[in-house]
């Protein structure tokens, strides 16, 4: 018998009025909301659900993204849908920590509006990112190294596409040569830092000490680590990965390939939009594993996963 794995995306697919429809049908879903708005101190109600600017800023954004992430898990989970292991991208990973029961929601809200703040802070200005499409990962990772400056890989999204990030005279000029080496296209990304990136480091090391006075639970599900796309195999291991996965690249190409080898076939994508289950479509054609994927983004989806996923 097939696995499931809960996913969560990451940063950029937030919009106002993102999980409204939750807040509205669910005491549980308000319940969540009302604690990453006391954890956090923001008014994270109003960052969702009212027109404003500030959600598109990291250090809102975050916030806002896993409060939402996290009301549609606990739906999901009240429902009887269960997941064998989770994951999630970048931010994602702290939906993934909830999943999987490493810590409190509420200590999982307090550490993201931190990290948030710590990494608006980190790299006002002079960084930047970009997206590299159709070209060798090999030949991306050997530009990025002998470029001049700060640039590596971010992302290992999916065959075909690659973020690249580090300073911005850098990641230009890596651009540059990029597309003289055979790369379809070369986009620059509407971002306010240069996210999973050496100059990020500084942000990691502030976590780390919020990291310290927060309580760490045994794992109720598996999850994989963005910094190796392996399982988290102790829980020693989570604040040390937390820190690095700040400045380090997400592997999460890896980390799906490497959960299709372990048997998973069904794939549940909690929270806005559909930018993982886009990813999966091009990872499963590479490997020719076949899967299930639904998605979980509006208050109707629920009935239909639940029932897709063999629960109702």
């Amino acid at each position: 018998m097939g696995k499931t794995a809960f996913i969560f995306p990451g940063q950029g697919s937030q919009y106002v009025g993102m999980g409204k429809d939750f807040f509205e049908n669910s005491t549980l879903c308000r319940e969540i909301y009302a604690k990453a708005s006391k954890a956090s101190g923001l008014d994270v109600e109003a960052l969702c659900f009212e027109e404003n600017e500030q959600i598109h800023i990291t250090e809102y954004t975050q916030i806002a993204m896993l409060a939402t992430e996290v009301a549609m898990l606990r739906e999901l989970e009240s429902r009887g849908v269960k997941a064998d292991v989770a994951a999630g991208l970048s931010l994602g990973e702290y939906g993934a920590l909830a999943a999987a029961g490493v810590m409190s929601d509420e200590d999982i809200f307090r550490l993201v509006r931190k990290r948030g703040l710590f990494m608006q802070e980190a790299v006002p200005t002079g960084g930047a990112m970009a997206a590299v499409l159709a070209l060798a990962t090999e030949k991306i990772e050997e530009i990025c190294e002998q470029t001049e400056g700060i640039v590596s890989i971010a992302n290992y999204n999916c065959p075909g596409q690659i973020v690249i990030t580090g300073e911005e005279a850098a990641v230009v000029k890596a651009m540059e040569r990029l597309k003289e080496a055979g790369a379809k296209r070369c986009v620059k990304l509407n971002v306010s830092g240069p996210f999973h990136s050496a100059m990020l480091e500084g942000a990691g090391e502030k976590l780390s000490e919020e990291l310290a006075a927060v309580e760490v639970h045994e794992l109720k599900i598996p999850y994989l680590a963005n910094v190796t796309a392996h399982y988290v195999g102790s829980i020693d291991e989570v604040k040390g990965l937390l820190k690095k996965q700040v400045s380090a690249s997400v592997k999460w190409q890896q980390t799906i390939e490497k959960m299709l080898a372990d048997g998973v076939d069904t794939f549940i994508e909690i929270g806005p939009g559909k930018t993982l289950s886009g990813f999966m479509k091009k990872i499963t054609k590479e490997t020719g594993c076949e899967c299930r994927v639904f998605n979980v983004e509006k208050w109707d989806d629920i009935v239909t996963v639940a029932e897709g996923a063999g629960v109702c």
